[in-house]
């Protein structure tokens, strides 16, 4: 079994030209590098005798909203046979569509797919690439930090029209009521009743 200084020395030197930077931290590997290198850098670490990382723990992304590459893919992978873990990553444009990895990995159909829903990330040559965790109408992708926490639909069940209906979301502020007050003084409708609950026993 080879350490995580020998695996990151491996991968440096059998792969100089796609990886970007490499270092070690948390007892896991990380490598950088460009979207276009994804899928030989994954095929070599998954075949080579020395890496064998043949499971795919986990894709995942982060939005940078105002960075020009928006998006930072990180997929995570383990070697049974060594007990290592390595984290790859790369930075995509908002538009970009990257490369699937269903066909080295299977397990990444739903992975993508979750991707796809919560950040609008295209995957190319995906086998089924639809929405897995919000409806087939949703509007917007809720984990991009420009979407609002309110969401832009509220859903609720009309009595004239005896179905499910979609609107816009409406906030309510009528029965909403705001003190500045510190909460360790208490709120005011407390105060004013355990006032009146004093005056009695009084």
């Amino acid at each position: 079994m080879i350490t995580l200084a020998d695996l990151e020395k491996k991968i440096n030197s059998e792969l100089t030209t796609k990886i970007k930077e490499s270092k070690i931290k948390h007892e896991q590997v990380y490598i950088d590098l460009d979207i276009k290198d994804l899928i030989g850098v994954i095929l070599f670490l998954k075949k080579n005798k020395d890496t064998k990382f043949r499971q795919l723990i986990d894709i995942t992304t982060v939005d940078y909203p105002e960075s020009p590459k928006r998006f930072k893919m990180i997929y995570l992978f383990l070697s049974h046979e060594f007990n290592q873990r390595i984290v790859i990553s790369c930075f995509i444009n908002e538009n970009e569509v990257i490369p699937s990895l269903t066909k080295i990995f299977p397990s990444a159909n739903w992975m993508e797919r979750e991707v796809f829903d919560m950040y609008g990330v295209n995957f190319k040559d995906h086998p089924d690439l639809r929405r897995i965790l919000t409806d087939y109408d949703f509007e917007g992708h809720p984990l991009r930090k420009d979407f609002p926490l309110t969401g832009h639909t509220e859903v609720r069940y009309s009595e004239d029209e005896k179905k499910v209906i979609k609107e816009p979301v409406k906030l309510e502020q009528n029965y909403r009521k705001f003190d500045y007050d510190s909460p360790w003084e208490g709120t005011k409708y407390i105060k004013e009743q355990s006032e009146k609950n004093n005056g009695k026993k009084n």
